[in-house]
């Protein structure tokens, strides 16, 4: 066991540090340039001097700030390419991340020799995961639960482990993973480093530090966002009217994609009920969602064919959408820092982003806390001000088609567009998101052609064989 305290030394940095004052080797830099990370973001260049040296550490930083990229290349410093064993594992608390990490680890891997990324999550046999690994793998990346049956059943060794990831740590703890977590360190060997990223800091990720971690550097980026690009409103409601005003708040702006927020699932399931009774293609994320559920949910959403996605905080973290018009704080979280994480959903990459929030009288405490921790005042408009546009109900562009068959059946992107386009008669433009599954392929249509669509690809072909298709 491995105590101490975390050293505190808080980083709160700005970034315009060029990743080629790091000790990497030339043709890492070379594929990070050619991959368009040309400057490091301010938690890559707060962890990664540390990191390379190989010191552990606690990164307090948000989705989306670049913290995959800044333990990836750290452990891929460390990496033998030819020692065909497991060296680094990272555990996440989903699929999706873990699927998400994996890509970008194999991105950013390029430039090595052939290194080996193997995923173990739920969801997917244990047999195939197995057989991956008995071809060799140098990074594994998965979920607590599944990572420690691969260890009870002796298919997993970390015997050569020299670096361990927790990524999104206290969104592991909210679901549960502490014991798990600590059953897994506990068989990795003890001389490894270990990174430990999370958005916040609760009890439970000092108590992880002083178990599995040696004299960790503490760094805090923080997670404010650029004024302009997000514009904050806060409307005062009662509960009667609530969920009411999020409809009107609908109609009357009229974004493509909007991520609302509440406090518990049952306000997302009678949330979600109303949207869908008011005519909005809306539909809900929350922590007992079956995978097969998630992915559907989560596949219509990124791919702009469903309006409105409803969730709690703890099931949408490690969601990252590029295109959001909109956040809706539908409950007002008690905690500051996660509601500056929920508006800095939106308003990425440059874009503009609209961040509405509805509180009651009894909600203004936590208010106030906000303001105290933003340093600026809220700016409160009438629900007068809303007003229908009267261009009838807010309809999504896109429509999702679901194919039987994935990756299993070695479905490609590639195949499906080719389906549509070459054979179908369909142009690029009319095509949206991909996205294939282990077992299943959703694509997004343009709303006018998909039922179309959905009979050409039944009566066609997609890889030289018949598939079924239906309309999610």
């Amino acid at each position: 066991m491995r105590t101490t305290e975390p050293k505190a030394s808080t980083a709160t940095t700005s970034s315009n540090i060029n990743f080629a004052t790091l000790a990497l080797n030339p043709a890492t830099l070379a594929n990070l340039q050619q991959l368009g990370y040309l400057e490091m973001t301010p938690v890559q260049a707060a962890s990664l001097p540390a990191a390379l040296a190989g010191k552990d550490l606690i990164a307090q930083a948000k989705t989306g700030s670049g913290k995959t990229a800044a333990f990836t290349l750290a452990l891929l410093a460390k990496l033998n390419p030819r020692r065909f064993a497991v060296q680094a594992l990272v555990l996440c608390p989903t699929r999706e991340l873990a699927d998400q990490v994996s890509t970008e680890i194999r991105r950013l891997a390029r430039a090595e020799e052939n290194i080996k990324v193997v995923t173990l999550c739920g969801g997917v046999a244990l047999r195939g995961q197995r057989a991956s690994l008995e071809h060799g793998a140098h990074v594994v990346v998965g979920t607590p639960g599944r990572v420690m049956d691969h260890l009870a059943r002796e298919y997993l060794n970390l015997e050569a482990l020299s670096t361990l990831v927790l990524d999104e740590a206290d969104r592991m703890l909210d679901m549960g993973f502490f014991d798990d977590i600590a059953t897994v360190t506990k068989q990795c060997p003890k001389e490894r480093q270990t990174l430990l990223f999370s958005a916040t800091y609760p009890e439970g990720i000092e108590k992880l530090a002083k178990q599995f971690m040696r004299e960790p550097l503490q760094i805090k980026v923080e997670a404010q966002h650029a004024e302009s690009l997000i514009e904050q409103r806060f409307y005062e409601v009662t509960r009667q009217n609530r969920l009411a005003t999020v409809a009107q708040l609908l109609n009357h702006f009229r974004p493509v994609s909007t991520l609302a927020f509440c406090n518990t699932k049952q306000q997302c399931k009678d949330l979600v009920s109303y949207l869908q009774t008011q005519g909005f293609s809306a539909l809900a994320l929350y922590g007992e969602l079956e995978q097969r559920e998630r992915d559907q949910v989560l596949a219509q959403f990124a791919n702009r064919s469903c309006s409105v996605l409803v969730a709690t905080d703890v099931a949408s973290r490690g969601l990252d959408i590029i295109q959001l018009e909109a956040v809706i704080n539908v409950d007002i979280t008690p905690d500051a820092e996660v509601h500056v994480h929920r508006i800095g959903r939106t308003g990425r990459a440059g874009e503009s982003g609209l961040a509405l929030s509805l509180a009651s009288m009894n909600e203004m405490g936590f208010i106030g806390k906000i303001e105290q921790y933003q340093k600026r005042e809220s700016v409160w408009h009438k629900l007068d001000e809303i007003t229908p546009t009267g261009q009838g109900p807010l309809l999504p562009p896109m429509v999702t088609l679901q194919i039987l068959g994935g990756r299993k059946e070695k479905i490609r992107p590639g195949d499906v567009l080719g389906a549509l386009t070459a054979d179908a008669g369909y142009n690029r433009e009319q095509i949206g998101k991909i996205n294939v599954t282990e077992f299943t392929t959703f694509v997004a249509v343009k709303r006018d052609i998909a039922q179309e669509a959905m009979q050409k690809l039944n009566a066609g072909k997609v890889k030289g064989k018949s598939v079924k298709v239906r309309l999610l």
